[in-house]
């Protein structure tokens, strides 16, 4: 009973929690970073030093008039931002955070469930959000969001393809589709993936930047095009939920980064004697660490390229990222076959 329902509803309630905030805490360093960069301080108002600013975003946004267009298609108006937001959080039930520890005399295992086809489960789910983004744009009735709607479905089947080979490189190496196999076989081969696959983690973040619709690929957004993308007829709490999933898509790439390449709760250089020291770390710190890291480098990458023009992007998927992703897949199977 309490293995089976009390720890799961438990992790979940927790993971909810840490999410939701990490989530109101990521918009304030984005803001904070963005302004470094830029020379200047950020929020500074609401709390000391803009501590509290995500608070009073999160009040504004409940407050706020939440108005649906005249012509819109109301019910998938509403369903659009829910099957934005959901997807990105289910994924979660497979990410391993950490090992299995002893709590209170119990062994508990920091991830909700290891399941043999997670890689492929969490691929499968996280793909559906852009369903939310593509019929925000029919539903609003309106030709900005139409417009964003059909530039994030071509931009995912553009970088898909691209980070779908990448993964099965990664399969190859690893031999399993389990997100805990995968960091146990980082763990047995004695070092990270991004060593041997540097390749597949710049074409994986390249694709994790596009799928998320971040800069410099945030075509769907553009606000000098498309006004706001598919999100401007939205206000109040539905507007809010597409902030939320976009937040939440950007941590999943980070995790997945972190346990597909930096692995995962692993630390430097695991099967290094001398540097037992760090093994005083607990593996869920070495998770974070690792996926904040990633995190911070979106940010910087927001702060620092500018916006690609669609031809451009169109055209490093298609041209570049591909072909690169058959050509590093093809040497990952020859390696593995005559090494």
């Amino acid at each position: 009973m309490i293995d089976l329902l009390v720890i799961p509803i438990l992790q979940i309630v927790i993971l909810l929690a840490g999410l939701l905030t990490a989530v109101a805490y990521a918009t304030l360093l984005e803001r904070k970073i963005q302004a470094w960069v830029q020379s200047r301080l950020g929020p500074m108002r609401v709390g000391p030093s803009g501590v509290l600013q995500p608070v009073a975003d999160v009040l504004k946004l409940l407050l706020k008039e939440d108005i649906t267009p005249a012509r819109a298609d109301k019910w998938v108006y509403t369903a659009a931002p829910i099957l934005a937001v959901v997807p990105s959080l289910v994924v979660f039930a497979v990410i391993p955070f950490g090992p299995v520890m002893e709590i209170f005399g119990r062994p508990v295992a920091l991830t909700i469930t290891d399941i043999n086809v997670g890689l492929l489960y969490l691929v499968s789910v996280s793909s559906i959000g852009v369903y939310g983004i593509i019929l925000a744009g029919y539903a609003s009735n309106s030709k900005y969001p139409l417009l964003a709607g059909l530039r994030a479905s071509a931009q995912l089947i553009s970088y898909e393809v691209a980070v779908t080979m990448t993964l099965v490189s990664m399969i190859l190496m690893a031999g399993t589709l389990s997100m805990v196999g995968i960091v146990n076989a980082q763990l047995n081969a004695g070092l990270w993936y991004a060593f041997v696959q540097p390749v597949a983690l710049l074409i994986f973040f390249v694709g994790g930047l596009a799928e998320t619709n971040r800069a410099p690929f945030d075509m769907p957004e553009a606000e000098q095009e498309l006004v706001g993308g598919f999100h401007t007829e939205y206000s109040g709490m539905r507007f809010a939920l597409f902030y939320l999933a976009e937040y939440i898509n950007m941590i999943v790439v980070c995790t997945m980064v972190t346990t597909l390449f930096l692995g995962g709760w692993l630390r430097p250089f695991p099967n290094v004697g001398a540097l037992w020291v760090l093994d005083y770390v607990p593996g869920w710190i070495w998770f974070l660490l690792k996926t904040f890291v990633a995190f911070y480098v979106f940010m910087w990458i927001r702060a620092t390229l500018p916006r690609y023009r669609y031809d451009q992007l169109m055209r490093l998927g298609w041209k570049v990222l591909i072909p690169l992703a058959i050509a590093n897949l093809i040497v990952t199977a020859a390696a593995k076959v005559f090494l």
